[in-house]
């Protein structure tokens, strides 16, 4: 169902008019637009960031990594699932991986940043879009699952981001959350990254059951990487780092790198749930 932000209808026609209120959003690149205050604001994030990771994400070791875990799970927790939407959708890197896979027929994604938005309309071209606050969610259970992919560390109050979520997915459906992990690699990138917070695991699976998620399943990935990780942290931990300073990877080790993540990766498929990691993904259920 669709919700309407001014007097909370829920309606189910073709369109955003609310029949209650005639209430209807903007309009940003001709999508839906909620919460256009935001749309250029500062909120977390930076805007730059989208061009810089458009032309990465298919090949940079992590994003493709992640990616990858990301379909195998919801393929396994979620194999019935029919809709999905993805809160912060970014340039629409995972939602074309979702779509290359045939795993969920209808997609959808959401982005504050108006930035973001033209990237995702190309790169997952058959994707429902919108702006929005994803604090304040214009649906009710309408969707089978809701992802968040490495966004709610930017937002401060991350508990009504995954109320909002639990109202949208569901019954019977859940949500898929990636978060960095262990505050104690907190760093200057993390700063440089806009990022509030790191979790650790008992912190993200009290606040998924706070909002009402139950059965939850939990993996780290970035393990094996675990020890350059922290060396490349530790090396300088309070001192300001380019925002990009991670993403520039030589072709190489590049290349060597997404191979130890193929083989952590394929550990977990056959079972193994990693304890540490640089990135914890959780996946949870709605009653």
């Amino acid at each position: 169902m669709k919700r309407c932000l001014r007097c909370e209808r829920r309606f189910d026609l073709p369109g955003w008019r609310c029949p209650a209120c005639g209430f209807a959003p903007g309009t940003i690149l001709g999508l839906p637009a909620f919460a256009v205050g935001l749309a250029a604001g500062d909120i977390g994030y930076d805007a730059w960031r989208f061009e810089l990771l458009d032309g990465l994400e298919n090949e940079h070791f992590w994003f493709r990594s992640r990616s990858r875990l990301i379909v195998w799970a919801l393929r396994r927790h979620f194999p019935r699932a029919q809709s999905l939407l993805e809160i912060g959708c970014g340039t629409g890197s995972v939602l074309a991986s979702i779509a290359e896979a045939a795993a969920v027929p209808r997609l959808a994604g959401s982005e504050a940043h108006a930035a973001a938005l033209a990237f995702a309309a190309r790169r997952a071209a058959g994707a429902e879009l919108l702006q929005m606050d994803a604090r304040r969610i214009p649906y009710r259970e309408e969707f089978d699952v809701v992802g968040a992919f490495d966004v709610i560390e930017h937002i401060e109050d991350d508990a009504q981001v995954l109320r909002e979520m639990f109202a949208t997915c569901r019954r019977g459906g859940g949500v898929m959350v990636s978060v960095p992990q262990h505050p104690w690699l907190w760093s200057g990138r993390d700063v440089a990254a806009r990022h509030r917070r790191r979790y650790t695991r008992s912190e993200l699976l009290g606040k998924l059951a706070a909002a009402g998620f139950a059965r939850p399943w939990t993996t780290s990935f970035v393990t094996l990487l675990l020890p350059l990780l922290y060396a490349s942290r530790r090396a300088r931990p309070g001192a300001a780092a380019p925002a990009s300073a991670e993403l520039q990877v030589a072709p190489a080790l590049n290349a060597v790198l997404g191979a130890i993540l193929d083989v952590e990766r394929a550990l977990i498929r056959l079972g193994v749930r990693w304890p540490m990691g640089g990135s914890l993904l959780a996946v949870a259920h709605k009653p």
